[in-house]
């Protein structure tokens, strides 16, 4: 007997799911504490440029998911020095709502980076805290 996706392989639910068991997360109102108290080392925003630009948190250095790999990796040309330089530092993922964040950590985890956190709700619930946002034109290399 075949369960649930089974032949289809693991859902994206799963998949977060699992990403979770290793990867920390902080909620929006720690981020915005450690932000504050000058405790991390680089905000990392993982979502679309089209999102970006409608809202972000400030500070935060854009690096599209589907882009990650290529800005964390210094031997491509695509390296952000934003990110490579911090592979020691508490760097905070964040995406809309927490997935994406949860598996770009597990990416930079998995590429090395020691200190990687997910910031759960994403920059949806660091919206709806009313914590500080700007809006601005995604840049990209």
């Amino acid at each position: 007997m075949s369960t649930p996706n089974s032949e289809q392989g693991k859902s994206a639910i799963q998949i977060v799911a699992e990403a979770r068991k290793t990867i920390p997360e902080l909620t929006a109102a720690q981020a915005r504490e450690k932000l504050d108290q000058g405790q991390i080392g680089l905000l990392l925003d993982v979502r679309e440029p089209v999102e970006w630009e409608k809202g972000h948190i400030p500070g935060a250095v854009l690096a599209p998911r589907g882009m990650l790999e290529w800005y964390a990796d210094p031997t491509t040309p695509y390296a952000k020095p934003e990110l490579t330089t911090k592979r020691d530092a508490h760097i905070i993922v964040a995406c809309a709502s927490g997935g994406r964040s949860m598996l770009a950590a597990q990416t930079l985890q998995s590429m090395g980076y020691t200190n990687v956190v997910s910031m759960a709700g994403g920059f949806n619930e660091w919206s709806k805290q009313g914590f500080p946002i700007e809006e601005g034109t995604a840049e990209m290399k």
